[in-house]
């Protein structure tokens, strides 16, 4: 018999769900803030950190600050300082959102205390993980901004909001119990390697995506924001590589479609996650041509980074819900399943 006392509240289930979807969704908006201030070149527009040209208010025009500050702020960072105002506050904002974040994990951290007691603690060791992780990843922003925005630490950066988010993707799973489960999945081996590869190939397609990316800014630092029709030109081998290696992509997450399709019976809403999946893949394909073919505009690049975080989001929540509940699936019967839903 199982002891009811280790489930949760049904009506906290919910709340607590909703809070970590609400975080999730704040992070995809923290990695779009991140994609527009790379699209634009404000990386570099608050010098120093945490506060912004000294202040933690920044200025909104140049008479704010000194005569000198190209000096003080150019002498820190071992390069020149330009003041834009535009740019200044579109990182200024990216920096608030971050710290808007931060206190939603934080939050999402002390609402999983009450799992510790329940059949499901993983929920709240995953959330302490994160919160680990966001301290870590304020750290890291630092540094990039110290390193005046080094290729390997703005990589690493991305790479730590990609673990932040397959952990509470992981955290909103667990609270799902009883309802991503499918009923029954033939070949479940052959699936989930289906899905690590297409993972794999999704992820390396977004470390290929960093490598153009870094190839970019040497380009525009020899070209210009001006010259955005001859960006594309003077992109090296990783650019090529990138742009064939999106047909591996499409191929393995079409695979994923159809296994779920096939090998799962009542799928439900694993065949819609895999369905949204490819429709995302499609989506990632679009921009990465309107960006090769249309003088990489602005917008582009933002949602082209956002989606391909999104995907691997989904590969990650489709994986763990072939598996989903197992362990509450041995622990409890089918008829009490309800309870924690």
């Amino acid at each position: 018999m199982i002891n009811l006392k280790t489930l949760i509240d049904p009506k906290y289930n919910r709340v607590f769900r909703r809070l970590a979807l609400f975080t999730v969704a704040t992070v995809y908006l923290l990695i779009i803030a991140g994609g527009v201030v790379r699209s634009t070149g404000a990386g570099m527009g608050c010098p120093d950190w945490p506060k912004c040209f000294g202040s933690w208010i920044p200025p909104t025009e140049v008479s704010q600050l000194p005569l000198d500050y190209k000096e003080i702020y150019g002498a820190k960072l071992k390069g020149e300082v330009e003041f834009n105002a535009v740019k200044t506050w579109i990182e200024y904002v990216n920096r608030l959102l971050g710290v808007f974040t931060g206190l939603l994990i934080f939050a999402t951290l002390l609402a999983s205390i009450p799992y510790l007691r329940t059949s499901q603690p993983r929920i709240f060791f995953a959330s302490l993980s994160a919160f680990i992780l966001v301290g870590f990843q304020g750290w890291l922003g630092s540094k990039v901004v110290s390193t005046e925005l080094h290729p390997f630490m703005v990589t690493l950066h991305m790479i730590v909001a990609i673990v932040i988010v397959f952990i509470l993707l992981l955290v909103l799973t667990k609270t799902y119990a009883g309802k991503l489960l499918p009923e029954k999945v033939e070949k479940k081996k052959m699936i989930k390697l289906v899905l690590v590869v297409a993972l794999i190939l999704s992820f390396s397609q977004v470390m290929l995506g960093t490598q153009v990316r870094e190839s970019m800014d040497m380009v525009i630092r020899g070209l210009g924001y001006t010259a955005r029709n001859e960006w594309v030109e003077g992109l090296g081998l990783s650019f090529y590589i990138h742009r064939s290696f999106s047909i591996l992509v499409l191929v393995s997450n079409a695979l994923v479609l159809y296994g779920i399709s096939k090998f799962v019976r009542n799928a439900g809403t694993l065949y819609s996650l895999a369905k949204l999946l490819m429709a995302l893949v499609l989506v990632e394909v679009l921009t990465g041509i309107i960006m090769a073919y249309f003088a990489v505009p602005a917008f582009a690049q933002p949602i082209h980074l956002t989606v391909a975080i999104m995907m691997l989001g989904i590969q990650f929540v489709i994986w763990t819900s072939l598996d989903a509940n197992k362990e509450l699936k041995n622990i409890m019967p089918r008829k009490t399943e309800a309870l924690v839903s």
